[in-house]
């Protein structure tokens, strides 16, 4: 009887987990905290944050503009095929010409040569044209047969000074032939000069074949550059680099 008391007892009793020695878990190492690695990130995101509102801001506040695609010599206009329109972000330390400007601009003149790919400003322009310091500008009027017949503003020439070989005073009047009844006189009255401008092509033009165009030389060469052209003893030639 004793026996079964004591088994029935225990019947009763609820099992108790086990629970695990202390021998049997890991040790866990202290948290190590790093307040100024988590304040440079802060720092990093609030700048982040900053650029990109910068960014934003100033892409909206975008103006159009006139970019040169097309060489304009010192002392010209622009016309509209020089000239197209791009976007950019406003400075107003930089006095863009606006795309608003450019039938202003167009009454202006190009103080020195503007290249394809530049931007206008205000400052490339002027109400008279003006020659660079030591330049002279001279107008040629040439015969068919005194120049190359693709020549345009810009290209760099050499002028020399041609004679004529026939007896016949016809030469000096009309329709020259071009360079059958000519010579050179010598070497050559100005190397390296820049055609400034170049007439328009008019009925005139087209019917004699006479050309007319302006070259910028140094002012030294000047004079003898305008007296032969007054005898019409001048000749064109394109030089290397063209």
């Amino acid at each position: 009887m004793k026996i079964q008391e004591r088994t029935g007892a225990g019947v009763g009793r609820s099992a108790a987990p086990a629970q695990p020695s202390v021998g049997d878990r890991l040790p866990t190492p202290p948290r190590e905290r790093k307040p100024a690695l988590a304040a440079l990130a802060v720092l990093l995101i609030l700048v982040g944050a900053l650029g990109a509102t910068m960014l934003v801001l100033q892409a909206g506040d975008r103006i159009e503009v006139v970019m040169v695609k097309n060489q304009v010599q010192a002392g010209d206009s622009l016309k509209d095929s020089d000239v197209t329109s791009v976007m950019v972000a406003r400075d107003d330390s930089i006095h863009y010409v606006e795309w608003a400007q450019l039938d202003t601009i167009k009454t202006y003149k190009a103080k020195s040569t503007l290249y394809p790919g530049t931007l206008a400003v205000g400052e490339m322009f002027a109400k008279k044209a003006s020659l660079p310091a030591g330049k002279a500008s001279v107008g040629l009027a040439l015969k068919e047969g005194h120049y190359p017949s693709d020549i345009k503003a810009g290209d760099v020439v050499s002028a020399y000074r041609v004679g004529t070989t026939g007896g016949s005073g016809s030469n000096n009047s009309g329709n020259g032939s071009g360079t059958g009844g000519t010579s050179s006189s010598g070497g050559a009255l100005v190397d390296g000069a820049r055609v400034n401008t170049v007439a328009e092509d008019d009925d005139a033009t087209v019917s004699t074949g006479n050309l007319s165009l302006t070259l910028l030389v140094d002012q030294a060469d000047a004079a003898a550059l305008a007296s032969a052209a007054a005898a019409g003893e001048v000749a064109i030639v394109h030089v290397p680099g063209n």
